[in-house]
């Protein structure tokens, strides 16, 4: 049974009586008259060669209410573009597939170098910022949600849950991020999350203090949850990060730019899985090793814009109250997989905990070290002040490209 139950400064929407999906979908295609729904997809093409990302475009074929799909298309030569323009050519609605490295957005991309304004860092970061400056290009007051390519258990339902409170209107919400048990193949997942993010804000929490941003993050049940949905009025001035660093930087920028009461997150559904990452233990550049270093970094660059000074022995308090935190949150958690019957390996758990332990302390001496590190992206709105006609460029490559080398839709 789902509670009810609303904890921290942000609006929780339940899953409390199953809705069902002709009735959100009924609701989507009365809003979409209001503002056109978008959504945003970054993908590497290999995923075009795995099952998660068919299935999603099975689904997505007998959505009735969507106005536009963007792909992002990384790490594809022309053949492969070509494919991923013919891939999703059976899609029953508007389909632009933007080939990031094609020679018209790396010659927008060149541009953007000379000006200090391009992403450094290869990713999802730079796939979503290119992403969100051809959406805003089209000039469309629009929803615009945003998901991952490589979701297993992928549903119409998960969808329309997502577009839902910020579609509606009557709701008044910018932003909602959405959530999900994260359990598969009889064993808890959602490792960065469960031991290293809320340990993490919990242990900053006890050694910095109670601070609302640090309540704020504490308040979203998946705050790494790829699923998002905002209106185009706020993108322009988000600042995306780079790394991995991205969803934790999301939603650090929509509570810089709005009141807690613009935001909220959504149940998704009762299960989701998509594809792991290695912890990567022996090189921290790698895995989950690096995006719990990048997350990290992220939550202590916050904290200094708010004036919290922090010190080598600052940091080892923070790690040394983290690692007791996320040990007792090791015994919760097996306890609860014991209670539904699910396997839980103590050793491999907590030989995690040591490995964030460890990436939590190394990102505090590369934030020590390097503190004209830039991690955000420029926001669009600053890229057009700079280069005025950026939006008709990116428009016009993608446009070029779909025309050259696939049919337009």
């Amino acid at each position: 049974m789902a509670d009810f139950f609303q904890n921290g400064s942000i609006t929780t929407l339940h899953n409390l009586t199953h809705r069902s999906l002709e009735e959100l979908e009924s609701d989507l295609m009365e809003f979409k008259e209001r503002r056109p729904l978008m959504l945003m997809i970054p993908s590497l093409y290999s995923e075009l060669q795995r099952p998660a990302l068919e299935n999603i475009k099975n689904h997505l074929k007998e959505v009735t209410y969507l106005e536009h799909l963007v792909i992002g298309l990384d790490q594809a030569n022309e053949d492969e573009y070509r494919h991923a323009i013919e891939y999703f050519s059976d899609m029953p609605f508007k389909t632009t597939v933007i080939w990031n490295h094609g020679p018209r957005m790396q010659a927008l991309h060149k541009q953007l170098i000379e000006q200090g304004l391009a992403p450094t860092e290869e990713g999802k970061g730079k796939n979503v910022w290119y992403s969100t400056g051809f959406v805003l290009s089209q000039s469309v007051d629009a929803v615009v949600a945003l998901h991952d390519a490589d979701i297993t258990t992928y549903s119409r339902e998960m969808l329309a849950k997502l577009f839902y409170p910020v579609s509606n209107h009557n709701f008044g919400f910018y932003f909602t991020k959405g959530f999900y048990p994260r359990w598969a193949d009889n064993k808890l997942n959602g490792r960065v999350c469960r031991l290293l993010v809320t340990p993490l804000v919990r242990a900053l929490q006890t050694v910095v203090g109670h601070m609302p941003y640090l309540e704020y993050i504490d308040s979203f049940r998946y705050p790494l949850a790829g699923e998002f949905a905002m209106r185009t009025s706020v993108m322009k001035d988000v600042k995306i990060p780079s790394d991995w660093g991205l969803e934790i930087g999301i939603l650090t920028e929509m509570q810089r730019t709005f009141s807690t009461h613009r935001i909220c997150q959504v149940d998704l559904g009762d299960q989701y899985d998509h594809k792991h990452q290695c912890l990567s233990p022996d090189d921290h550049t790698k895995g989950l090793s690096k995006m719990a270093t990048d997350i990290s970094k992220a939550f202590f660059r916050k904290l200094a814009t708010y004036g919290v000074v922090m010190t080598q022995e600052t940091f080892r308090s923070i790690k040394a109250t983290y690692y007791r935190t996320a040990l007792d949150l090791v015994e919760s958690y097996r306890k609860d997989a014991i209670f539904n019957g699910l396997e839980f390996n103590i050793h491999a758990e907590e030989k995690a905990v040591e490995l964030f332990a460890s990436t939590v302390m190394e990102a505090g001496i590369s934030f020590l070290e390097n503190p004209m590190e830039t991690p955000f992206i420029s926001c669009w709105r600053r890229v057009t002040s700079a280069i005025p006609d950026a939006f008709e460029q990116i428009n016009d490559a993608v446009a070029k490209d779909m025309e050259e080398f696939g049919a337009a839709r």
